[in-house]
């Protein structure tokens, strides 16, 4: 099998941002969330209190004024041309995407493009976090999990967070773009926040 991460991998750009920005627009009532989505970016980010995953769910109460499935759908619709020409062009159905964003945002992927995803498991109805983010090493334990004989062929992530899944692979690439780039074991990995 072959193991994807998803945001600035294999999707062009971010997205859970995607998503957010399409419900601003389809859904104004998002707006009201902000205030406590910012003061969730300063705890988390500036001041480095509290996890990933508990800035994560703050982040997805916006959820609580939409209709999530619905919108997921009209996301996909709209979006679905955002997946990246070079992995279209070597798609395999043992594909594995595994992911931080949301299950319900990219649990469409499975039939739109016969694929498995393993993700963050938030709840569409609230935003609350029903598993830890699926992050770092913690991609590696949702991995073996659902697959405890998984044999990782070649892996392709934006980020050298991955590092945990890239090490399980028999080849490990970096992706910028469209460009693929073999993995750098040596390169340093900073400001790796959990």
């Amino acid at each position: 099998m072959n193991i994807y991460d998803m945001d600035k991998t294999i999707y062009n750009g971010d997205s859970t941002a995607d998503f957010f920005i399409h419900c601003v627009f389809h859904r104004p009532k998002v707006l009201l969330c902000i205030p406590k989505m910012i003061g969730a970016f300063f705890k988390y980010y500036i001041f480095h209190i509290g996890t990933k995953t508990q800035f994560k769910e703050k982040i997805y109460t916006f959820l609580k004024v939409i209709n999530t499935e619905k919108e997921v759908a009209a996301f996909w619709e709209k979006h679905l041309s955002k997946i990246k020409r070079f992995y279209l062009h070597q798609k395999r159905e043992d594909d594995i995407i595994i992911s931080a964003s949301p299950e319900f945002l990219l649990k469409p992927l499975e039939e739109k493009l016969n694929i498995r995803v393993i993700a963050s498991q938030i709840s569409p109805l609230d935003g609350t976090t029903l598993s830890e983010n699926c992050y770092h090493e913690e991609k590696v334990r949702r991995l073996y999990t659902e697959y405890s004989d998984a044999h990782v062929e070649k892996f392709y992530s934006d980020s050298y967070s991955d590092e945990p899944l890239a090490k399980l692979a028999e080849s490990a690439f970096i992706v910028k773009g469209e460009k693929i780039i073999p993995w750098n074991f040596e390169i340093h990995k900073k400001n790796i926040h959990l």
